[in-house]
């Protein structure tokens, strides 16, 4: 099982290129990716894509790619475009009766004189380049995410003990209930009739009628159920976070279902607790991958 957060981090060198890729990852429904590069570097999106697709399933991540290269290019100078600064000095010079100053310094630092002719880039080279920074970044994401994930994983497990201990608590709790139902019966209609003899056998048949109302046996096995199915899942390797959600829904609804059945201040007291127990794993379950 693994978190959804991380980061990872890897460089590529080569010829004088070097390719630095950064991902950051947090939790998100699906994957989703928003790759940052250079311009020069935009032929290269695909092969990041494919690189993550094949390793991480949900989350967003922000991919940073950075690329240094040696001096690969040639200088020039416009000199049409020189000549016409020159020209245009000695005029403003002239006609304002201010020295002219454009030196040598001053004239290649005008907008556009100088010209730098990049050298078209290897596409393959650095292609192969951004390929293995991406997967050694990768790497160290799921590493990441990995170690975050067992962390999850004992924070589940305590939790999840909790949330047993209460449903063991109400299992417990759940017969005495229908026999202080009975007894409060009796001593209401005691209280009514006095000495006049009533009815018995139509009082257990109330009692009856009231045990298979409130009766949460089948909650109690559907939910342990859920628990033992969470427990097996939090163990196993994969994207299981979507699986988790749904088990985790269904544990609500069973603690629900418990808490509309009992009007017993003791075990809603404990649905009340499970449900809390139970609302703090569905807040971690969204971050699992």
């Amino acid at each position: 099982m693994n978190s959804m957060t991380g980061y990872g981090k890897g460089i590529a060198e080569d010829a004088g290129r070097k390719v630095g890729v950064e991902i950051k990852s947090v939790n998100h429904r699906f994957l989703d990716m928003n790759i940052k590069l250079p311009r020069t570097l935009s032929f290269a999106e695909d092969i990041i894509r494919t690189a993550v697709k094949g390793k991480i399933t949900r989350g967003h991540l922000d991919i940073y790619v950075n690329y240094e290269r040696e001096s690969g290019g040639k200088i020039s100078m416009d000199e049409q475009l020189a000549r016409d600064y020159c020209t245009m000095a000695a005029k403003a010079a002239m006609k304002f009766s201010v020295p002219n100053d454009m030196s040598a310094a001053v004239l290649l630092k005008m907008p556009e004189v100088v010209v730098v002719k990049e050298e078209d880039e290897d596409e393959e080279a650095v292609g192969a380049l951004v390929r293995q920074a991406t997967e050694q970044a990768i790497s160290g994401l799921i590493a990441m995410r990995a170690k975050e994930g067992e962390m999850l994983r004992r924070d589940f497990e305590e939790k999840v003990s909790h949330i047993s201990a209460f449903v063991d608590e109400v299992e417990r709790l759940a017969p005495a209930t229908v026999e202080e139902h009975k007894n409060r019966m009796r001593e209401r209609i005691t209280e009514m009739l006095g000495d006049v003899a009533f009815d018995e056998a139509r009082l257990m048949n109330e009692a009856a009628f009231f045990a298979d109302k409130v009766a949460v046996d089948e909650e109690i096995a559907r939910l342990r159920s859920h628990i033992v199915h969470f427990n097996d899942i939090t163990s196993s390797a994969g994207a299981v976070g979507k699986k988790l959600d749904f088990i985790v829904q269904e544990m609500n609804r069973e603690t629900n279902t418990i808490g509309s059945k009992c009007n017993d201040s003791k075990i809603a007291q404990c649905v009340i607790d499970a449900k809390c127990e139970i609302e703090k794993v569905r807040e971690q379950v969204q971050n699992v991958e």
